[in-house]
């Protein structure tokens, strides 16, 4: 049966037409699929129940569920293991910070594109996830921030398991219920996507005028180091991506924000540094520098505090916008490049 996550607002229409019942049920339907998130048609208490026994007859709705948490000794950070209905597993963070409260979600089960540095990509990939699958993390996460620190969420970052360009269809429909009045009415400015760069589908992003924002895992602005550290690059090149997000800057005329790992030895030298000041150079930039955190399938260090801070003072140096990035949770393996389920999604 079909997930009524997956379809349209009009096709519920459509099915209303079809079964000699009224149009204006199909709002009711959306309000309790989305902002009430319920994970069945007998919750529907509005509804006839006739309606809702068709409804059962024709769809089926699949939410995901918490099944497991583990919360940091060091700081607040909190992660969360979530099953799907297909017995999968994806991984997702709370992050609080001061008055913040941000959440860290998932796009794909796994991820396909193998960068050495992260922990997903020795998953390979095993599906995308749909539209309510992605909205549901959400949903959940802000009861969760509820519970645990006493406000909602306040920001929203698409950084966890997954690349969103390669299910950027789901995605892009997922933010529309975030931002929503049918789903959780959060403002656009409170969500970042986080891609490697895919250039087409950068491109398909920048005509689509999206109004959240837009970050790209960049980690060293030399053309065969990146492609070394990260495959993608082989065929989604610096000077290809520079020319994407030229297109996207045109289209959107949002500040880009660059999200690069900082490796001992490997990106965090001079060279790299002045590398990525002349690639900054092409839009308004912002850059943030983030700690490498351990991965069990690599040597891989961190930075000496040194390096971190001659790297960050010459970006200074050269007038541009730029942070440290302290990474959370890493007792719990919840920091940047941290999420793979040790114990789950190994059979398929």
């Amino acid at each position: 049966m079909t997930d009524i996550k997956t379809i349209s607002l009009e096709d519920i229409k459509e099915f209303l037409k079809a079964n000699n019942e009224k149009e204006f049920r199909a709002k009711q339907i959306f309000h309790w699929l989305w902002q009430k998130n319920v994970q069945n048609f007998e919750e529907m208490t509005d509804l006839s129940k006739g309606l809702r026994e068709k409804l059962q007859t024709e769809f089926i709705i699949n939410p995901i569920k918490i099944t497991y948490t583990a919360n940091s000794s060091e700081d607040q950070s909190s992660k969360f293991a979530f099953s799907t209905h297909d017995n999968l597993y994806i991984e997702g963070v709370l992050i609080p910070d001061n008055k913040r409260v941000t959440a860290c979600i998932s796009t794909q089960v796994g991820c396909p594109l193998a960068c050495t540095f992260c922990a997903t990509g020795t998953m390979g990939l095993k599906r995308n996830l749909t539209t309510g699958e992605i909205y549901e993390q959400v949903f959940l996460l802000n009861q969760e921030a509820e519970k645990k620190h006493s406000r909602g969420l306040t920001n929203i970052v698409i950084m966890g398991m997954g690349e969103p360009l390669l299910n950027l269809d789901n995605t892009l429909r997922a933010i529309d219920f975030i931002t929503g009045k049918t789903g959780l009415a959060m403002s656009p400015q409170r969500i970042t996507l986080s891609t490697v760069g895919l250039i087409k589908q950068l491109k398909k992003l920048a005509d689509a005028n999206p109004k959240f924002n837009l970050a790209i895992s960049l980690h060293t602005a030399i053309n065969t180091k990146r492609s070394r550290i990260m495959p993608v690059n082989i065929h989604h090149s610096i000077p290809e991506l520079i020319e994407a997000l030229k297109y996207y800057y045109e289209k959107t005329q949002n500040r880009i924000t660059f999200e690069y790992l900082l490796i001992g030895g490997l990106t965090d030298t001079m060279e790299d540094a002045k590398a990525l000041a002349i690639f900054c150079r092409n839009f308004p930039t912002k850059v943030n520098l983030i700690e490498f955190n351990p991965v069990a399938h690599t040597d891989y260090k961190k930075s000496k505090a040194e390096d971190v801070d001659n790297f960050y003072e010459f970006l200074k140096s050269k007038n541009m916008v730029v942070t440290i990035r302290r990474s959370k949770g890493q007792d719990i393996d919840a920091a940047c490049g941290q999420l793979a389920l040790k114990t789950k999604n190994t059979e398929k």
